[in-house]
């Protein structure tokens, strides 16, 4: 009976085996048509794509790709994603892969091309002009499609070739079979998905973006924009008496800076918490804590580092060997610290201009109360000290306070910023309080 028993669940096994290997999912392809500039734009949507392409559990991500290349930043974060990919990455190079389009290709397990198509000439240009970059830029490039080229098992030497300024390498189908940077030659997306699933039995999954990520990539397009609101109004904001437009276009801007970034993933939550740590400083800093110090410079910093990091993707700071990679940064910290400086230069350019015009009433608080408009002053004895000179004790920015004959007031300056130690004229006194200018 044990015997019989024995046979009966072999052959169950043996059945349900062969069902389920007759009931085999197909070959899931995740694919990603990218036909444009290599930018900041490209990278967001293939790092998103890559992702997707994980959650739905798919057997290939298929790179269906026509470019002339793009900002060597961009590509080597492209290159970083494909590389660190659990998913084998395959390229369907459907015209151009020149440039950084050809770092891209060589960092996939499979480069499969199109007849008419080419690979190669990935010299580093300047993006204005057009001419090629000093040898530094050059010998960077070099070394990156060597290490690239050596991590998916091709060529290296070849690889450097196509950054050759003098003989640049660019390679057509046939040239790149038979040396190897070639897997096949196909003419469509079809015929690639064919091979990668050795036969009809798949799955062609299209990445799609929502409305909310089309508006954010075209927001990112103009992000620097947005940061020189943020710094604008806050530089406007110290410079001016009240909270007033400055304050209001600052939010604006750190609005539509952020909301882009953390719909595309590279915004995170602690960096979003950062930059409202650093308005906080900075509000305590303006109306709470006389003269500008530590918080002030705390604040700044808070503002800076969450600027510069929730353009970065975290992820990318580590190479696909493990070890740090300062790069992604760069790009992110250059834009922030312009942003930074142009907004210093524009703000003192518009108080100048704004100030002596009725304008200016709607960027910030100016009133006067005079007698003549039916106001009266309460007699506090600082009369006397109009038209008088006095020490700046604290930096006036605007409010602070000053020195005359060894006693300390309150004042304010009615516009712009004045440091301590700087000497000043009384103009008026009104409500305990003196007004002083240059």
């Amino acid at each position: 009976m044990n015997s019989l028993k024995k046979i009966f669940l072999t052959a169950l096994l043996v059945c349900l085996s062969v069902l389920t290997a007759g009931a085999k999912e197909k070959t899931v392809i995740f694919r990603l048509r990218l036909d444009r500039t290599i930018d900041e734009v490209a990278r967001n949507r293939v790092t998103k794509a890559l992702s997707d392409a994980n959650k739905q559990d798919a057997d290939y991500f298929l790179l269906d790709l026509d470019t002339y290349g793009g900002t060597l930043e961009a590509a080597d974060s492209i290159r970083a994603a494909i590389l660190k990919c659990d998913i084998p990455v395959a390229v369907f190079i459907n015209l151009q892969a020149a440039s950084a389009g050809a770092l891209i290709s060589i960092a996939c397990d499979f480069i499969y091309m199109r007849t008419g198509s080419t690979i190669g000439a990935a010299t580093v240009v300047n993006g204005m002009s057009g001419q090629p970059m000093p040898d530094k830029y050059q010998s960077f490039m070099r070394g990156m499609m060597r290490s690239t080229a050596e991590a998916t098992g091709r060529d290296p030497q070849l690889a450097e070739q196509m950054v050759d300024t003098a003989r640049v390498l660019s390679l057509t189908p046939s040239e790149a079979l038979k040396v190897g940077f070639c897997d096949g030659i196909r003419e469509s997306v079809d015929e690639v998905a064919r091979t990668l699933a050795d036969g009809p039995d798949y799955e062609l999954i299209e990445f799609t973006q929502t409305g909310a990520e089309k508006a954010a990539e075209a927001m990112l397009s103009i992000r620097f924009l947005f940061l020189l609101m943020i710094f604008g109004g806050i530089y406007l904001e110290f410079k001016t008496p009240g909270i007033g437009i400055p304050a209001l276009v600052a939010l604006l801007g750190a609005v539509l800076y952020f909301s882009p970034l953390y719909i595309v993933n590279l915004a995170e939550n602690w960096e979003i918490a950062l930059f409202i740590v650093g308005l906080v400083l900075l509000a305590l800093e303006l109306f709470v804590i006389p003269g500008f110090g530590i918080t002030g410079i705390l604040g700044i910093l808070a503002i800076l580092v969450s600027l510069i990091f929730a353009a970065v993707d975290n992820s990318e700071l580590f190479r696909f060997d493990g070890t740090l990679d300062i790069k992604p940064v760069l790009w992110p910290t250059g834009q922030v610290l312009i942003a930074f400086s142009a907004s210093v230069f524009l703000g003192i350019w518009m108080l100048g201009k704004l100030y002596p015009t009725r304008a200016f009433n709607e960027v910030a608080l100016r009133q006067s109360l005079t007698g003549e408009e039916g106001f009266v002053g309460v007699k506090t004895g600082m009369q006397d000290l109009v038209g008088r000179e006095a020490r700046v004790f604290t930096d006036l920015k605007p409010a602070g306070k000053v020195e005359i004959d060894g006693k300390i007031y309150e004042a304010t300056v009615d516009v712009g910023y004045i440091p301590k130690g700087a000497t000043v004229r009384i103009v008026r006194a009104e409500q305990g309080r003196l007004y002083c200018a240059r």
